[in-house]
């Protein structure tokens, strides 16, 4: 997961996209003046004119490249920093924009993406991003715009590695995203991103049962309790609620929320943001839930004086009180409510920190409420 937000105001940045872009523009300037631009400004989706230093270039032959170093603000982005490049050449009269992945840009191979597989991985905003900076130095220098644009990221085979991009089966390298050109600080978008285009290949690879986790070690579990694949795993961190709408609008048969046993009590408390800021374990809220149980009085005590939730849930299962199932309950009663009337049977599954199972509920339609 994130990091927490540093104090203060916090710069923005640019998006791969936008990266990508301006070295397009700098590279098609190069191609058809001889002359390498040291910045340009590019079109942002928004209307905006931002201007992009040009840290590297290179022609040859008939074809030029030029790199624009990405910067991402004060976001903890794991592209930042890296070389984004556009390599542009003249196109065959009449076919408009090419684009092709170069080294360390990513392939499709699944369905469920925005891209067909075996298009590079760069979206469709960065590419209409790029289709316009063409098009104006097209205008601009009296050129036809028809070219192939070939974008690569020197080391974005490593960054890759730390991106949820073989699962969503975009192989060879990192995507070039954005849908606005501009990173906002902690907007945790990137991840969201990531959670709705898993849920979109599951969806289009047939899969029926998908499981949204906090972390690698309820991940690693739910699927060795269900024996499912790599594909039907989705790392919601502590966006339940961004997988929850998603999934609401795009619903899968079924659907498994795993967690540990402190996520799970915020869910259960109606929290759909799970992270430390946006709302803390109510210790009050677990001794309340031991009451309606009818749980030893000493033992809903002690939960209110407890230091951590795993300690309220180790006194209850000395107790042989079922806090995990009874937590998971409440956990799915507010996920049912997020996810509304769809067509969705939903369970929720706890584990703990050694990936044993903690409690979990029955498999039932969100429209067919747990009995309390």
């Amino acid at each position: 997961m994130l990091g927490d937000v540093p104090p203060g105001p916090l710069r923005r940045g640019w998006t791969t996209g936008a990266c990508a872009t301006a070295a397009t523009r700098a590279a098609y300037e190069a191609l058809l003046t001889g002359v390498s631009p040291a910045s340009v400004e590019i079109t942002l989706p928004n209307g905006a004119r931002p201007s992009f230093a040009i840290a590297t270039f290179e022609r040859s032959g008939e074809a030029a490249t030029a790199g624009v170093v990405k910067d991402a603000g004060d976001d903890p982005d794991v592209t930042h920093g890296a070389l984004i490049q556009a390599t542009v050449a003249f196109g065959s009269p009449g076919t408009g924009v090419v684009f092709r992945a170069g080294l360390g840009v990513g392939t499709v191979t699944k369905p469920g993406l925005p891209l067909a597989p075996g298009e590079p991985a760069i979206n469709p905003v960065p590419r209409d991003m790029m289709r316009t900076t063409i098009r104006e130095a097209a205008e601009r220098f009296g050129a036809s715009g028809d070219v192939v644009i070939t974008i690569s990221v020197p080391n974005g085979a490593v960054l890759a590695e730390k991106t949820l991009n073989a699962r969503l089966g975009i192989i060879g390298g990192i995507s070039i995203l954005g849908t606005t050109g501009i990173v906002v600080p902690y907007s945790c978008a990137a991840w969201i991103h990531s959670i709705h285009r898993g849920i979109d290949v599951a969806r289009a690879t047939g899969l029926t049962h998908v499981a949204g986790s906090t972390g690698n070690t309820s991940e690693a579990a739910v699927q060795r309790l269900y024996g499912l694949s790599e594909g039907a795993l989705i790392d919601m961190g502590d966006f339940v609620g961004g997988m929850l709408k998603y999934l609401k609008r795009n619903p899968v048969a079924r659907v498994t929320i795993a967690g540990g046993f402190a996520k799970m009590t915020k869910l259960g408390q109606g929290l759909l943001d799970l992270h430390s800021k946006r709302g803390a374990v109510d210790r009050e809220w677990l001794a309340d839930l031991l009451v309606r149980y009818g749980a030893p009085v000493a033992l809903s005590a002690a939960a209110r004086e407890a230091n951590t939730a795993q300690l309220v849930l180790d006194d209850a299962r000395r107790a042989a009180v079922p806090l995990g199932d009874l937590v998971a309950a409440e956990a799915w009663r507010t996920a049912a409510a997020a996810l509304g009337e769809a067509d969705i049977a939903l369970d929720v599954v706890i584990f703990d920190r050694a990936g044993a199972l903690a409690g979990r509920t029955e498999v039932r339609p969100v429209h067919s409420p747990l009995p309390r």
